[in-house]
């Protein structure tokens, strides 16, 4: 794969122009061409070459952004627009030459498609190795993007892309882990359950089923699994991935670094066919984004049978939406401003039960926290280059979200409730300590856990509300045990003063079908209703 493979938006910087000079305008250029089911394709990354006429300089160059589109600013006069390489899809080459007229005061727009190209079957050789396979890249993205889907499991976020109508969708199976469904984020505002019908640890490989309704409007990927066609990559092959990474909305292309989240996306040759998928190569990497790996298309093709067959006499999923996260974010100046005006602590709201400690967490305090942990380690920087810890363990509990820490830090316009286990000293631990006391030595309370958190109910006086992702934070507690962190992403107007009531139903690992039960203090979601006036 190509290192630094993404898909950026190049902007366009206007050259200086003295006060004597006539004002410039915008030219608005956009390319796209339809595919072999007739559907436009933006060409993302094409390279163009800007002269005026007659040439008095060298031609100027410019990029289409991921979305087809590059805005320039031009004296008023009369340029060439020309391909600087061919843009090579479906088997043919594109390549414009095109002259237009700038006036002066008025905006143009140019629009390159099929109809005004000079079209030709592909040839390989006509352009550089390099420039053809920046070309191919930027056509696979183009023509498979809408396929590639985002997956949410309660501790991992992952890739996966739609394999056929069924509705199957194949991801790896060390980010699925052992969930037995999956949220799957279709487009910015549908999200759907997903099922995961097989899930094959040893070939990394897991399979998850949509209601078939809900593909119809996606294109499936096709395996190359019928006709024989699977070769393995060869080494030193190029390769290209689509991921939808856990903070990059708009996806993008990478190498096998892979972004949080992005493991599980297709990987194609440059020849355009499907090699198979990405996964990590271990837990660390899948935490540090290390060197990732590719799975087979066999191994990918062999574990799709199985589901195919396992889902022959199944009912489909549910095709109910499940709720999206708010498309608007939250203003960075509101933010600022709300922290500004904050008088005392930007700790939590906090909420006891006998085995868990409740947190409602806004993003005025997320924000607020990062803001203020950034002024503390600059200020207790010390001699050696090295922060000084002071005062900044009293925000972990607002930075530190473990693996979910990278999603918290980018500040969605949400209300997160953290269900966190609480340490309890044990009935004999005490008695050992106050016999201990006695005899004049005085031994720290020895407390543990008493159980770990299975999931929270939460209800808007009778109605349940649905959480936008039910999440669970793993933190490691020795070299074997894990504890379980509850982590519920609410919308913003789903807990408020309107309810009757705010009602909180919690379960634990040790008592999964027992729930302990509170009423949220009517103080508290008060709160949490002017935290978001600012949003509002």
């Amino acid at each position: 794969m190509r290192s630094g493979l993404t898909i950026v938006t190049v902007a366009l910087a206007a050259s200086t122009l003295s006060a004597f000079q006539v004002a410039e305008s915008v030219l608005h250029i956009k390319v796209v061409v339809v595919d072999a089911a007739q559907n436009p394709r933006p060409v993302p990354r094409h390279s163009l070459l800007i002269s005026d006429n007659p040439p008095s300089r060298p031609p100027r160059r410019i990029e289409t952004g991921s979305d087809g589109r590059a805005n320039v600013r031009l004296r008023p006069g009369s340029y060439t627009v020309e391909s600087d390489v061919p843009f090579v899809f479906g088997g043919k080459s594109y390549e414009w030459t095109q002259t237009i007229d700038i006036v002066e005061g008025g905006d143009a727009t140019l629009e390159l498609s099929a109809e005004n190209a000079e079209v030709r079957a592909a040839d390989p050789a006509s352009a550089s190795s390099a420039a053809t396979a920046e070309v191919t890249a930027s056509s696979l993205f183009a023509e498979w993007k809408e396929s590639v889907l985002a997956l949410w499991t309660p501790t991992s976020h992952a890739s996966g892309f739609l394999i056929n109508a069924q509705g199957l969708i194949a991801s790896n199976q060390r980010t699925i882990g052992s969930a037995t469904t999956v949220e799957v984020q279709i487009s910015e505002t549908l999200k759907v359950a997903g099922q995961v019908v097989m899930a094959n640890p040893d070939r990394d490989v897991a399979v998850i089923r949509i209601n078939p309704a809900l593909a119809t409007e996606l294109r499936p990927i096709p395996l190359p699994c019928v006709d024989g066609s699977n070769a393995p990559v060869a080494r030193n092959q190029e390769t290209v991935s689509i991921g939808v990474p856990l903070v990059e909305p708009e996806g993008a292309f990478f190498d096998l670094t892979l972004p949080e989240g992005s493991s599980g996306g297709p990987v194609f040759t440059t020849a355009g066919t499907i090699a198979g998928l990405t996964s990590f190569i271990d837990e660390g990497d899948r935490r540090q984004r290390q060197d990732a790996r590719i799975v087979a298309i066999q191994n990918v093709c062999a574990v799709v049978a199985a589901a195919q067959s396992k889902i022959k006499d199944a009912p489909a999923p549910d095709a109910a939406r499940l709720p999206v996260e708010p498309a608007k974010p939250f203003p960075v100046d509101a933010l600022r401003e709300a922290v500004g005006r904050r008088a005392g602590s930007l700790n939590p709201y906090q909420l006891s039960m006998a085995d868990f400690d409740i947190s409602f967490i806004t993003p005025i305090m997320i924000y607020g926290a990062q803001s203020r942990f950034e002024q503390m380690s600059t200020r207790d920087r010390d001699a050696t280059g090295r922060s000084a810890d002071t005062g900044l363990s009293s925000l972990r509990p607002v930075l530190d979200f473990g693996n979910w820490s990278e999603y918290v830090a980018q500040t969605p316009p949400v209300l997160l409730v953290r269900v966190t286990p609480r340490m309890v000293e044990g009935f004999w631990t005490k008695v050992a300590r106050g016999a201990a006391q006695t005899q004049g030595v005085q031994l720290p309370p020895f407390k543990r856990i008493r159980t770990g958190f299975s999931r929270l109910r939460a209800f808007c006086g009778a109605v349940e509300v649905t959480p936008i992702h039910p999440l669970k934070i793993e933190q490691q507690i020795t070299g074997t045990e894990t504890l379980y962190e509850g982590l519920a992403v609410f919308d913003p107007g789903a807990l408020t003063p309107s309810c009757d009531s705010v009602k909180l139903m919690v379960y634990s690992e040790k008592e999964p079908q027992k729930a302990d039960t509170r009423i949220v203090d009517a103080r508290i979601v008060d709160q949490i209703w002017q935290d978001f006036a600012a949003y509002r």
